[in-house]
């Protein structure tokens, strides 16, 4: 095995496929980043019986062959060069790297020990990069970040049509984002549900090209597969991931059909002023939120203690009332938000706030559902 290839374009690749390294692998090969090198040009991928990544490339290849090293190290590796053409050769058990006056040679792993990375299932559709990118971040902002439960550390993907929609939850907030696409088939009904941490980074890193491919199958057992594909830097990107196995909660009757209290209040306003009020709350203590005469009263603290109170202007319809929220959890939910002014829509005080854009636009139907916290008296 022997190339040459340009070095940004080297390094956004195998930066790509290292991304989903295992930090702890059951096996060191699964720490390894395979790099097999043809006429065609390069591939280099990556894969740990969960999730794989793959990058195609091109490159002057003078001899065909594979090698599978470090991934994290490579990635490391390339990183620090300096701007200049890749010189990659396999020698015996090691393969040389050269870069400018820098020169490095890396240890090889067995490459007949690596796993077979599985096959993109069929196409589903397409959507546009940017706008699935942006869907997902909003949508991963409410996803469980437990193990224990790890039916809610992922993101529920929901297919009817041209309509995708996006739900995440871990027990305290739920958030739900649509969005429009392109099915394969336009009487679509499907549903996966996939690991927000891999359906987040995967829908960031794809967003150099216009649209992504999202190909799903289901397999026997309830287990099966999503694909993602879409360009980078020089080439094809492709990742696969299984999908989690378990009952998603039936979430979306948490939304009320109607509300007794609308406050609207300006986005940057309310998270600066949280951001304020919040650094004198005792951990796991509720900021207070005070509604009423078109304003609202933000506090914090109590006892002898340090205490804090502020006061924004709010269109408030309907009754008023005194609730609490986690600030952290509030935080989260206003900056996924788009848009000047935001809606938080009651039904009464102990139970979740509606959290969504008055002015984002159609595009954009983004919802942030939130417990209550109880007060201290």
């Amino acid at each position: 095995m022997k190339f040459r290839v340009d070095r940004d374009v080297f390094t956004d690749a195998v930066a790509w496929a290292a991304r989903s390294l295992p930090v702890r692998p059951s096996s060191p090969v699964l720490a390894g980043l395979l790099i097999e090198a043809s006429n065609e040009g390069l591939v280099l991928s990556t894969f740990d019986y969960e999730t794989s990544a793959r990058a195609d490339l091109a490159a002057e290849v003078s001899d065909e062959g594979s090698a599978l090293v470090s991934g994290r190290l490579l990635a490391d590796i390339c990183r620090s060069l300096p701007a200049k053409p890749i010189e990659m050769s396999l020698e015996g058990p090691r393969v040389s790297l050269t870069c400018g006056s820098a020169r490095f040679s890396l240890a090889t792993m067995p490459v007949a020990d690596y796993p077979t990375l599985p096959k993109m299932p069929a196409a589903t559709g397409t959507v546009a990069s940017s706008d699935f990118a942006h869907a997902v971040a909003q949508a991963v902002t409410a996803a469980g970040r437990d193990d224990m439960l790890p039916v809610l550390t992922g993101v529920r993907i929901e297919i009817d049509g041209s309509t995708m929609s996006l739900l995440a939850t871990d027990r305290f907030r739920l958030s739900h984002r649509e969005l429009t696409w392109n099915p394969q088939t336009p009487d679509a009904s499907v549903a996966a549900l996939v690991p927000a941490k891999v359906l987040g980074e995967t829908a960031k890193a794809l967003t150099s090209g216009s649209e992504i491919t999202i190909a799903l199958s289901s397999g026997d057992g309830g287990e099966g597969l999503i694909g993602f594909e879409g360009t980078g830097q020089g080439g094809v990107r492709r990742t696969t991931t299984r999908l989690l196995d378990g009952e998603f909660p039936k979430v979306r009757s948490l939304f009320p059909s109607e509300h007794l209290t609308v406050a609207k209040v300006n986005k940057a306003d309310l998270i600066e002023t949280v951001k304020r009020v919040a650094l004198v709350a005792e951990r796991n203590t509720a900021v207070q939120l005070k509604f009423e005469d078109n304003q609202l009263v933000l506090d914090a603290g109590s006892g002898d203690e340090a205490q804090a109170t502020e006061v924004i202007e709010a269109e408030i319809t309907g009754e008023s009332l005194t609730t609490g929220f986690n600030p952290q959890f509030l935080l989260d939910g206003l900056t996924a938000l788009d848009g000047e002014f935001i809606d938080l829509a009651f039904t009464q005080a102990s139970k979740p706030v509606v959290i969504s854009s008055t002015d984002a636009g159609e595009s954009d139907s983004f919802r942030y559902l939130l417990m209550p916290r109880r007060l201290l008296s």
